[in-house]
């Protein structure tokens, strides 16, 4: 299986994605640099986290302008899977992929920590291999982290299921406190309508092997690898 890793200006996760992908599952997975126009056969796309261009303007609002973005949109469009991590989730956001905006914290500083996600709905390429019930420990570290939409926007994600991580608490409740940023509704993360593109503010590429404190990211990427698999599968039959 094949990974494109985007790789921005000042982004800082794209190796650790790589690591992940490659050394923890076993996958092929490259480094695309952000002027590159082609994904070059990649089965999905990773966009990192990092602070791409600095930040300058709003963050990912230089990035979603990049050449490699044109063919994610393409690759997108035509079902395959694109998830988005911190600064990623950013930049699908400023593209037009994904709903909504990431606005600063509202405690107007940077936070750096663990936090507990819920998994709302098992159906999608990103969360179907969470067993049900368990909460995932993953760390956030972000400035602009804050989930922002219009009412309209939360209706339809509620709805439709595209809310696919909360913010929770150790007791699996998506409370005020248990909210790093003043996310909406605690979102932590979602989906586009298709379920194809998703992104979430935490980091589960520095939660994916068991000396790093939680393997819990790792069922993220499985999640994704299971999905790409099974979709292969229905196709050659």
């Amino acid at each position: 299986m094949n990974f494109a890793v985007l790789q921005f200006p000042a982004s800082n996760c794209d190796q650790d994605a790589v690591h992940v992908l490659r050394n923890v599952l076993g996958h092929s997975a490259r480094l695309l640099w952000h002027k590159e126009t082609s994904l070059g056969g990649a089965d999905a796309v990773i966009v990192p986290g990092g602070f791409s261009y600095g930040d300058y303007l709003r963050t990912g609002a230089i990035a979603r302008f990049s050449p490699v973005m044109q063919a994610v949109q393409a690759f997108a469009a035509n079902g395959g899977p694109v998830l988005g991590i911190c600064n990623g989730f950013q930049i699908l956001c400023e593209a037009g992929l994904l709903p909504g905006a990431l606005i600063r914290n509202r405690s107007l500083q940077f936070r750096c920590e663990h936090v507990f996600l819920k998994t709302l709905t098992p159906d999608s390429a990103f969360t179907n291999q969470v067993p049900d019930g368990k909460l995932l420990r993953v760390p956030i570290a972000h400035g602009e982290g804050c989930y922002f939409a219009d009412a309209e926007t939360i209706a339809t994600l509620k709805a439709q299921n595209r809310i696919l991580w909360q913010y929770v608490d150790a007791a699996g409740q998506p409370t005020d406190a248990a909210n790093p940023n003043g996310s909406l509704e605690n979102i932590a993360g979602v989906c586009n309508e298709r379920r194809n593109v998703a992104g979430l503010m935490p980091h589960p590429e520095r939660a994916a092997e068991d000396l790093l404190g939680s393997s819990d990211g790792r069922l993220i990427f499985a999640s994704l690898v299971h999905a790409i698999t099974t979709k292969s599968l229905a196709q050659a039959a």
